[in-house]
């Protein structure tokens, strides 16, 4: 079914503002879950009830986000049923498997645990709550697991199996699914990133109250606290991005060309570290890919498939095909997918005529050319191109982010353990400023994984123009700005919250 482009496109829109939004508050939780645990495990370890008052604190401020962050969470959900219909029909067997799984157990899991950590620190034991928080923080990175086995499906859709009977794609092997390589560097890539985030966050605080001379000793600690877990956990991040990296130059090619803005395919490929893309340039073209670069010699080769030799291809290699590496052109794709979509129609024709024999011989033509069944649904080559400015930018604004936080947390630690940190001001005002960084390079991260992959709903399976629900676009428009005003009111209503209680500080925690 064609829908308008309008539609297309506000659906997308409406989409992407709420899981940019979503992810506002998603990655402090995941974080400060843990680190919460952590200061209330060194409470019941040392029985310092200052340690318990720390705990509070941060607990205060992990409530406040996860309260606010279940509201993005729930409509995003229900925007598959409203906004993507044909998607759901097509993959609701696969995709639905995991959300599923998410709410029954990681959610309710807890959400349980949630209730018992926050309100039952006089009504049960010391282990029992620290087991409480504990379950929190495990259950919060649960229910991400299963969303991003989810979208890492998405990207890399394996397991399964499309039946021509029902035009869906049916689920063949659950395991398949979940140890999906993309969802599980997905999945280890996300959480470290979040847990990145919220050690930002609380250095962020903590290096407030330091400038302002106040609740000194709660804010060292707490920073020695996230530094140390910070440093930690974004070298693992560090290691799991050269994993994704490693998925998407094997299974989505045309996403790493355009992280890279690399046009032209090459062997021992630079990776750039830093550069101006040339507006002008095309595929099509022989113009310079950049305007200014610095590169990194053999990077890219030995990023994506840990061979300094090996062969990268290019965006005008993908689009156009070459033989000598045995890659089919967009066009190549887009006439099987054709023969594909027409031996379907054929198919659905024959078995309502209850014609055996040419159901038989458009089912076999449907197979012979069904991989690149989304292909047929394109119009032209220069479908398969995503916006490369925008994956390019926000890829290396991601990593160069990433970098400079690993910095950070090594010199804080040094700092703190040469007991110095306090009186750097500069430096302190650096880290409270830092906090703002490390949500542009979550939502940068997000805008490289979904940008990256158009026009693909599904990776090379079902294009965006066809997953959307049949619907006024109209209606979309108008759900785009309430959704705008609602979500950027609850954003205003957390940040007021949080700095309320932030300028409270600890003592009345």
């Amino acid at each position: 079914m064609e829908h308008s482009q309008m539609l297309i496109d506000w659906s997308r829109a409406q989409f992407a503002l709420t899981a940019l939004y979503h992810w506002i508050f998603v990655p402090l939780t995941l974080g400060l879950t843990f680190l919460v645990a952590i200061m209330e495990s060194i409470y019941v370890k040392t029985g310092d009830e200052w340690w318990k008052k720390t705990t509070k604190f941060w607990m205060g401020l992990l409530a406040i986000n996860f309260a606010i962050g279940l509201a993005t969470g729930i409509i995003m959900e229900f925007e598959f049923g409203t906004n993507w219909s044909n998607y759901s029909w097509i993959v609701g067997d696969i995709f639905g498997a995991p959300l599923a799984i998410e709410g029954i157990m990681a959610f309710f899991m807890e959400s349980t645990f949630f209730a018992i950590m926050f309100f039952g620190w006089d009504k049960v034991s010391k282990k029992a709550h620290l087991v409480s928080t504990w379950l929190v923080a495990i259950g919060s990175n649960l229910s991400a697991l299963w969303i991003l086995i989810a979208n890492g499906w998405m990207q890399h859709p394996v397991g399964m199996n499309f039946n021509p009977d029902t035009a869906r794609n049916e689920m063949q092997n659950f395991w398949e699914v979940i140890f999906n390589p993309n969802a599980v560097s997905k999945f280890l890539h996300t959480i470290s990133s979040g847990y990145v985030l919220a050690s930002l966050f609380v250095i962020s605080v903590s290096s407030w109250y330091l400038l302002k001379k106040r609740d000194t000793k709660f804010a060292k600690r707490s920073i020695m606290v996230a530094a140390s877990f910070g440093l930690v956990v974004s070298l693992f991040n560090l290691t799991t991005g050269d994993d994704s990296a490693r998925d998407v130059a094997v299974n989505q090619p045309m996403k790493l060309a355009a992280m890279e803005g690399l046009y032209s395919g090459r062997t021992q490929a630079p990776i750039v570290a830093f550069g101006i893309l040339n507006p002008k340039k095309t595929y099509e073209n022989k113009e310079d890919e950049f305007l200014f670069k610095l590169e990194v010699p053999d990077g890219l080769s030995l990023l994506g498939f840990h061979d300094i030799d090996a062969y990268v291809p290019g965006v005008k290699e993908l689009v156009k095909g070459d033989k000598n590496h045995k890659i089919l052109s967009a066009n190549q794709k887009i006439a099987m997918g054709k023969k594909a979509v027409n031996a379907l129609r054929e198919y659905k024709d024959a078995k309502r005529e209850h014609n055996t024999q040419k159901a038989s011989d458009a089912l076999k033509e449907f197979k012979a050319n069904s991989k690149y069944l989304g292909y047929g649904y394109l119009k032209s080559e220069k479908d398969v191109v995503p916006n490369i400015p925008i994956t390019f930018y926000a890829f290396h604004t991601m990593v160069t982010f990433g970098f400079w936080f690993i910095a950070l947390f090594i010199i804080i630690l040094y700092l703190s353990m040469t007991n110095s940190l306090e009186n750097k001001r500069l430096f302190l005002k650096a880290a409270l400023w830092s906090l703002p960084l490390g949500y542009i390079a979550q939502e940068a991260g997000w805008i490289v994984a979904e940008v990256g992959r158009q026009p693909w709903a599904i990776q090379d399976m079902l294009p965006v123009s066809m997953a959307t629900s049949n619907i006024a676009s109209s209606s979309v428009m108008i759900t785009f700005w309430l959704f705008a005003v609602l979500f950027t009111a609850l954003l205003i209503a957390e940040v007021k919250i949080m700095t309320k209680q932030i300028s409270i500080g600890p003592k009345e925690a």
